[in-house]
């Protein structure tokens, strides 16, 4: 699906259109959650609140004069539709994004206030994806896939080349999964630039995409999702990434809805960090002992996603 060379050419293709995000370490801790020496990269304080900002901006610039003329599409749990929401802004066009009735309400203010039209129905990512295809179909915009777009997973795996720049000693990445895309795209950045690195995903006990599909050799789609975390809800990964992930994560872990939400608050209180659930997954996989950390271990975290605290 890509290559190293897509993902640096990714970093320098959005460059001007993203914030180099922090990353910091993990310390003067009042209640340690792990034996790791642990590093946050904070993409919660991306431009629109997420990583996402990073694959949407490159879709973006990839387009040509006559597909940014047709507007823009999406569908999203949230995080997606912020970051295509403001490319839309930015280039002067207009978008229009689907997300499920589970979308925190405060992302979709965010959206309007970037200018999109929103519409908000129905059970999960999946529902409002065939919504999307639908309108893109009928009105002709450009449709903006949230982890199936090759130029959206290459953006998103920017923020590996960032990690390794800032922590080249980094040991394991944890990685936030919901359809897949940013785990595909960084793990393919980290294993060309150092192989010895872990990538371990992190999906919802109630939405085990990537998880069940990777132990049936295959990919399978979900009977339901019970997560009532949208931007990491998913019913089935994209045949082509899988293809992908399955050479370069090297396993995936899976947590409960409430410890995102205690890492998230663990977060707040410990570094002053507002997470959205997802952003704190890979935190919870530490925390929950979903990841089990050895002594010392040099653990890097994105910290994906921005969200109100408590």
């Amino acid at each position: 699906m890509i290559s190293l060379d897509d993902v640096q050419a990714a970093s320098r293709r959005i460059a001007p259109l993203i914030r180099r995000t922090p990353l910091v370490v993990a310390d003067q801790i009042k209640q340690p959650i792990t034996r790791a020496e642990l590093a946050l990269k904070l993409e919660c304080l991306q431009v629109s609140g997420s990583f996402k900002a990073r694959g949407a901006a490159n879709r973006l610039m990839s387009l040509s004069p006559q597909e940014r003329a047709k507007g823009l599409v999406a569908a999203s749990g949230g995080n997606h539709g912020l970051a295509v929401s403001r490319c839309g802004f930015v280039a002067g066009i207009p978008a229009t994004i689907f997300l499920p009735d589970s979308v925190a309400p405060e992302k979709v203010a965010k959206m309007r206030e970037w200018g999109a039209t929103t519409h908000v129905g129905g059970a999960s990512f999946d529902a409002c994806n065939e919504r999307a295809v639908a309108f893109s179909d009928r009105e002709g915009a450009t449709y903006i896939h949230p982890f199936a777009d090759p130029f959206v997973v290459a953006g998103q795996g920017t923020v590996a080349l960032e990690i390794l720049e800032d922590r080249p000693e980094t040991q394991t990445v944890l990685i936030a999964i919901g359809g897949g895309g940013f785990a595909t795209g960084a793990a393919t950045a980290i294993k060309a630039l150092n192989p010895t690195i872990r990538v371990v995903g992190v999906e919802p006990v109630g939405s085990p995409t990537l998880h069940g599909s990777l132990a049936a050799g295959r990919v399978v789609a979900l009977p339901a999702v019970t997560s009532a975390v949208p931007t990491m809800s998913c019913l089935r990964t994209d045949d082509r990434l899988f293809e992908q992930a399955r050479k370069v994560i090297d396993e995936v872990v899976l947590i409960e809805d409430d410890d995102m939400k205690r890492a998230a608050s663990w977060l707040w209180f410990e570094m002053g960090i507002a997470a959205d659930p997802a952003g704190a997954a890979a935190v919870a996989a530490l925390m929950s002992g979903a990841y089990e950390a050895r002594e010392g271990e040099r653990v890097t975290v994105p910290v994906c996603g921005a969200g109100l605290p408590g």
